[in-house]
């Protein structure tokens, strides 16, 4: 992939009704039965799932997965590409992927956890938006496991919508107001892109972070390695996912929370913990990597509002469903 980002960060074409979205799995294998659950729905929800019988191969090659993901970039009747779970596996595949078939054919390209990846090289390098959001056997298979509004309103090319939905509860652990381009995912794959010739870009973003099962002092360590490394100077304001079971061992006194705030809570910027987004409880919310946001952290309220359409052409402005 390119070395450099591009200037101007190109938007996918949006999704429509009947769209072709293209399955691939770069990171570990596939549970058959999940993988069709997660095909229905999509079904139902008015999309043609598609993809290579070579994807059920047990731990595919590297060249097999490669090939998978350069297919669905380049298929004329492919709008979005989907991947079907995380793992494992995917930061192989930065280094091998043809530019030409991934720069010149930008696509709606979704996942999380080790995707992560993926998401930010596509974000960076090839200069395009990205969607850190669900998964196919993850959450798509699973009753209540994507926010659909969130969803939709990110592929369809939205405005001005809100990503944090009215149920779930996102709480304020610094207040303050920032403008920035949304940007970052699963922590642990973050920090291992530090020192490589896929750096992660964080000057002026609004930092999406999350992860799973890493103990606070985990946590700790590599919030300081980005800290360490500069990254975390000219971040404008951090949201926190959900952290699923990155819980503290017995007989310590001191939270998750805290750990965290002895590392950024002296930035001077906004800090919001708990939405939903990557590994999650569920109601999976889909975050757009790389279009400007607004975070506002209040006392008793949290808002992130994405400004500008994720994906071309712009169809009208979303509204969150209250129910």
């Amino acid at each position: 992939m390119p070395a450099h980002p591009q200037k101007t960060r190109i938007k996918p074409p949006a999704l429509r009704p009947g769209d072709a979205i293209g399955i691939v799995a770069p990171a570990s294998n596939i549970n058959r039965d999940l993988f069709e659950k997660g095909c229905n729905v999509l079904r139902d929800l008015g999309y043609r799932p598609v993809y290579n019988d070579s994807i059920f191969d047990f731990a595919g090659t590297l060249e097999r997965r490669v090939r998978e993901l350069e297919d669905m970039f380049t298929r004329d009747d492919v709008r979005a590409v989907l991947c079907a779970r995380g793992g494992y596996g995917s930061n192989y595949l930065v280094g091998k992927l043809d530019p030409a078939k991934i720069v010149s054919h930008p696509r709606i390209f979704m996942g999380y956890s080790d995707l992560t990846s993926l998401l930010t090289c596509f974000c960076d390098s090839a200069g395009f938006v990205t969607f850190h959001g669900p998964m196919l056997t993850k959450d798509f298979a699973s009753p209540g496991g994507v926010d659909l509004d969130s969803w939709n309103a990110a592929v369809t090319g939205a405005s001005d919508f809100e990503v944090i939905p009215p149920r779930p509860v996102v709480k304020t652990l610094v207040p303050g107001e920032a403008e920035g381009v949304l940007y970052g995912g699963c922590l642990s794959i973050l920090v291992a892109a530090l020192g490589t010739p896929h750096d992660i870009h964080t000057a002026g973003t609004i930092l999406f972070l999350e992860d799973l099962n890493a103990k606070p002092y985990q946590i700790d360590r590599m919030l300081m390695q980005l800290k360490l490394a500069g990254k975390l100077d000219h971040v404008r304001g951090f949201v926190f996912g959900e952290m699923l079971d990155c819980v503290q061992v017995a007989h310590q006194d001191y939270t998750l929370e805290e750990v965290v705030l002895r590392v950024i809570g002296d930035l001077g910027v906004p800090v919001a913990w708990g939405l939903r987004s990557g590994h999650v409880t569920g109601g999976n919310v889909t975050l757009p990597f790389g279009v400007r946001a607004a975070l506002r952290a209040e006392k008793n309220e949290v808002s992130l509002k994405i400004l500008e359409p994720a994906a071309t052409p712009a169809a009208v402005s979303f509204t969150m469903h209250s129910s």
